[in-house]
């Protein structure tokens, strides 16, 4: 068991686990934490894992979406570190359309309190009637970015739903359900780490 001691010549010995990165389609109203003291939904109420996993970084109750859990802390402090800058895509809907000026001054960055810019760049926009759906791409990761920009901006946002983290894409998982990740995207993510640390060098 990952909680068993082993000590041997008075020592404790470290027990290698088996490096684990799994994928769930977060639906609204679920809280990124273990526990909730209101006992709203966690994310780990859609997870049977044995395993023990803590999720890489946050989504807001209301956003939904990718959102990826390891036992692997090096994994996460690396796609975490804004350092990196480690790129997240969105897609949401609003009300009304933005402008070329509104999209010139969100990719510059906008204040958004507490001494903090929010930035990101607009990479698709589709307008029906009076409202957009928009693809934002972020490297940030500050907290509720998107919707403080948004409201900073006066522009009302009615869904926030995460797409693609780094070079791990949600496609057509249904929201609720949980995958392991590919060899493939295990292999992005490694080449990603490899490829940025030469960066970083």
């Amino acid at each position: 068991m990952p909680t068993d001691e082993v000590v041997y010549d008075g020592r404790r010995l470290e027990i290698e686990i088996e490096p684990t990165v799994v994928m769930l389609n977060k639906p609204k109203g679920v809280i990124t934490t273990a526990r909730d003291p209101q006992n709203r939904p966690t994310v780990f109420d859609f997870i049977p894992s044995k395993t023990r996993l803590f999720p890489i970084g946050r989504l807001d109750k209301d956003t939904t979406g990718l959102i990826l859990l390891t036992n692997d802390g090096e994994l996460a402090n690396f796609l975490l570190h804004p350092r990196h800058q480690i790129p997240r895509l969105y897609v949401c809907e609003i009300e009304g359309r933005l402008s070329p000026r509104i999209i010139a001054k969100m990719s510059k960055g906008i204040f958004i309190g507490d001494g903090e810019f929010g930035r990101c760049q607009v990479l698709r926009q589709n307008t029906v009637k009076k409202r957009s759906k928009v693809t934002l791409k972020l490297t940030q990761g500050k907290k509720r970015e998107i919707r403080r920009m948004f409201s900073a901006l006066k522009i009302r946002l009615f869904a926030l739903h995460r797409i693609q983290y780094g070079p791990v894409k949600l496609g057509k998982l249904p929201a609720g359900r949980w995958r392991t990740l590919t060899s493939d995207e295990i292999a992005s993510l490694r080449e990603l780490r490899k490829r940025k640390g030469k960066t970083a060098g």
